[in-house]
């Protein structure tokens, strides 16, 4: 019985996420954390598309068998853009993204990555300190991008990293 509860106590504990490589097996929980983060979430079988693309890179979270986050961007000629990164909402707070963003820019980086973009909607705080904390800076704009609050459009911001 003790051996059964030390089992379960590890499974849904609160340590650290493990990460790892997404699969076609996380495209389910993947396009349930993009719909619950986005206006526009992605399908299953968009996400499943995606983690099979060889010019794409996915990784994910997980604590226990539970999906904590993901990041998602797709690499070529020596440049990477930041698709979507997400981290379910009992999740947020723990320094997920950041260590999601961290292993991913190795990552990319290892396949010949010099440089990552991004973009982000200027209202979203968290994420524009997530980035800037990571290095990125503004290279440019996208004047009312996306659907904002209140029936405001919100700015896109276009962002860069340089790896080498």
């Amino acid at each position: 019985m003790n051996a059964l509860l030390a089992w379960l106590r590890a499974l849904f504990s609160a340590g650290e996420p493990a990460l790892a490589d997404a699969t076609p097996a996380d495209a389910p929980g993947i396009a349930r954390l993009h719909a619950q983060s986005f206006r526009q979430g992605w399908s299953e079988d968009e996400i499943e598309r995606l983690i099979a693309d060889r010019s794409v890179l996915t990784q994910r979270a997980r604590t226990g068998r539970r999906l904590a986050g993901f990041i998602m961007s797709r690499h070529a000629a020596g440049e990477a853009e930041i698709l979507s990164v997400a981290v379910a909402r009992g999740q947020q707070g723990r320094g997920i993204a950041q260590r999601l963003l961290i292993s991913h820019l190795g990552r990319l980086m290892a396949l010949g990555a010099r440089a990552v973009f991004l973009e982000v909607d200027e209202d979203n705080v968290p994420a524009l300190r997530l980035y800037r904390r990571a290095g990125f800076r503004e290279v440019g704009r996208r004047p009312g991008y996306y659907a904002g609050r209140y029936g405001r459009p919100a700015n896109a911001l276009i962002l860069r990293r340089d790896l080498a």
